[in-house]
């Protein structure tokens, strides 16, 4: 259902299904389709009351029709990611689409959202189906083995799946504040069995102004 067209267009092939999308997100497309706009947090009166209790404002539309639609989002790159009933933890603003198949919500990031500037919780998206994901950048998988923690920054960061645990670490001192800090102050530590998603830059975080 999903392909990409080039790396920084995705196109999705419909047949009378649904598809959940960044809003705005659509450029083009072919047959019939009708957009309903929707919100982040996750879906009926839970979902709502998520979304006030996190502040998760991640604004997403359903495309419903018969045809191709095709989505993009300033240029970025595209990633697409494939779920046999796992879940997945993606920043909001790096998600571009779901299939019908997936169910989004929220969970509690703590100090590691507050470090990359984008609040305490992040997306989670779960079940079978795909996901589409957006990077500055071509992005990098890294995986995380039992032997081979993962150490990232916070600007940097994606998502992750897997039985992944996250702990978060500074290294600010009394010379970071003095401005002698080596400008890599705040890392996200990854332990266990999964994978990391980065990409080859870094957005504007907490840990990038210490």
């Amino acid at each position: 259902m999903f392909r990409l067209q080039g790396s920084k267009v995705l196109a999705v092939d419909m047949t009378g299904d649904a598809v959940k999308a960044k809003n705005g997100s659509m450029v083009a497309y072919d047959g019939q389709m009708t957009f309903k706009k929707l919100s982040g947090g996750g879906e009926g009166l839970r979902g709502m009351v998520t979304r006030r209790l996190t502040g998760e404002q991640m604004t997403l539309m359903e495309v419903t029709g018969h045809g191709t639609c095709w989505f993009a989002d300033r240029a970025s790159e595209i990633n697409l990611v494939s779920l046999q009933g796992d879940k997945l933890y993606v920043e909001s603003s790096n998600l571009l689409a779901t299939d019908s198949g997936l169910r989004t919500g929220t969970t509690f990031t703590g100090l590691r959202g507050a470090s990359q500037g984008n609040g305490l919780f992040t997306t989670t998206i779960e079940g079978h189906g795909q996901a589409a994901l957006m990077s500055d950048g071509p992005a990098v998988v890294l995986r995380v083995s039992r032997q081979y923690p993962l150490t990232v920054d916070p600007g940097a960061y994606i998502a992750h799946q897997g039985d992944l645990r996250q702990s978060f670490q500074s290294g600010v001192t009394f010379r970071t504040f003095m401005g002698e800090g080596g400008g890599e102050a705040f890392q996200i530590r990854f332990e266990g069995d999964g994978l990391v998603y980065i990409q080859p830059s870094e957005r504007n975080t907490v840990a990038g102004d210490v």
